[in-house]
């Protein structure tokens, strides 16, 4: 049963956006542009598209189910369901490693807010050799990233601090439209330069001899990464869902606005990159390294308009970084708070504590401290493979499981017709999916992530 004491969403608006804001981030707007980029453009996005609806979507339900029926953390609502405490562990393991991506993630929010300041005064006016050494030199301080890191994990605590109705949904509120409104408006420039067009062809016109079995699972990883399954804090917003929340129309709206920003984070860099002959694929130094160089050179004849394009870009990456940070948090949050008996305040304090002790850590590890690493790579290389590579598919891999065959068939059919006021056309297509497809893709993307596949 549903525990009407507990905080909820006040509105299905608030539902949609803090819900998307918790999948958009720096996966749409930075690792799916270079991820397309990589693997062929507009044959990338047919299948990305494809992951999305038939895998990601019955993933994303999966989650709701959990956390609405509990209406609890993520570490508790397993147990609740299942009422055995081994199952527990996928929530706990889900609450353990959104602790360490929000530590590690925040170091790169805080090159974000950096750069934005920097745009502000112009210390990104250069050419390229002089963005590479802005940012080694930046990268590997001591004290300066770390101290971004830390900021930004503040300002994420004032916000998850603040509440379900008067912090997460009332800054998603003003969060999700600014960022959409930046997005269009970065687009629209960015679409109007001159040979502008074949970026935009790139995307849109596919090759399907691109199309391989190594792009195929990129398209599938980028679409569990791009909306945080596994992450147990789609499982823990929608412990904040109400009993009048139609769960499968959600999921659709929030894999819809998701992906719908990832297509414009393509239109908004790879026009740009085109129109001075910048490879779209740039890799992971996409952001801070290579679109600097191309804004300056994109808006060469026009130096206001880069300027402000530039500084709008970064607003822009900063607001998505938040948007994920604000969902990681109250993972956590929501645990200690809950299972420790403590205020919202008290609980997110905890959170941030450990989470700047992570954060510091791993942004020493860049550069600043070589001995901060294992196995040959950087702290926050090593934290980055093993959540992303390993906990993520894991929790995703058992959550499936775990709906599609542990718990009762009538709890899942009560779930996702809202106890009986919606038809449930599509529920036995979603439990095929869960039950089989998503499990055995899940596992493909595992096993190719480690060349076994």
């Amino acid at each position: 049963m549903h525990n009407n004491d507990r905080a909820n969403f006040g509105s299905r608006l608030g539902i949609i956006l803090a819900t998307a804001g918790s999948a958009v981030g720096l996966g749409n707007v930075w690792r799916f542009p270079y991820m397309a980029g990589h693997d062929g453009g507009a044959a990338f996005i047919l299948l990305y598209l494809a992951c999305v609806l038939f895998l990601g979507i019955p993933g994303m339900i999966s989650e709701f189910i959990v956390g609405r029926n509990s209406a609890t953390n993520a570490a508790r609502a397993y147990i609740k369901l299942s009422h055995s405490r081994p199952w527990g562990l996928i929530g706990y393991m889900g609450v353990f490693t959104g602790m360490i991506i929000l530590g590690f993630y925040a170091v790169v929010a805080g090159w974000c807010l950096q750069y934005f300041f920097a745009s502000i005064l112009e210390h990104l006016q250069g050419d390229k050799d002089y963005i590479m050494n802005y940012f080694a030199t930046f990268s590997s301080s001591p004290f300066k990233p770390a101290a971004w890191a830390v900021a930004f994990l503040f300002i994420t605590h004032y916000i998850v601090s603040h509440g379900i109705r008067d912090g997460i949904e009332r800054a998603s509120k003003v969060m999700m439209p600014t960022l959409f409104v930046l997005l269009i408006i970065i687009v629209v420039a960015s679409c109007t330069l001159p040979g502008a067009a074949e970026g935009v062809e790139f995307l849109f016109k596919p090759d399907f001899t691109k199309i391989t079995p190594n792009v195929f699972l990129d398209a599938l990883g980028q679409a569990f990464f791009s909306l945080s399954l596994g992450s147990a804090c789609l499982c823990t917003y929608a412990s904040y869902f109400n009993r009048q929340t139609n769960l499968g129309k959600s999921a659709v709206q929030v894999a819809l606005i998701d992906t719908m920003i990832a297509v414009l984070a393509g239109l908004m860099i790879f026009p740009a990159a085109f129109s001075v002959g910048v490879s779209p694929d740039s890799g992971p130094s996409l952001i801070f390294i290579t679109l600097p160089n191309v804004f300056q050179q994109a808006f060469s004849g026009m130096p206001t308009l880069g300027y402000v394009i530039s500084v709008m870009f970064y607003a822009l990456m900063a607001l998505a970084a938040l948007t994920s940070t604000i969902s990681m948090h109250e993972i956590a949050t929501a645990f200690f708070h809950e299972e420790l008996n403590l205020s919202r305040r008290g609980g997110s304090l905890i959170v941030t504590a450990i989470c700047c002790v992570i954060a510091v850590l791993c942004s020493l590890s860049v550069g600043a401290v070589s001995g901060l690493s294992f196995f040959g790579k950087s702290l926050m290389d090593s934290l980055d493979f093993i959540t992303a590579q390993i906990f993520l598919p894991l929790g995703s891999f058992l959550t499936c499981l775990f709906v599609g065959w542990h718990i009762p068939k009538r709890i899942t059919v009560y779930e996702f017709t809202n106890h009986g006021t919606l038809k449930g056309t599509f529920f036995k297509v979603y439990l095929f999916a869960v039950r089989y497809v998503c499990p055995a893709a899940i596992a493909a993307i595992f096993l190719h992530q480690f060349g076994i596949l």
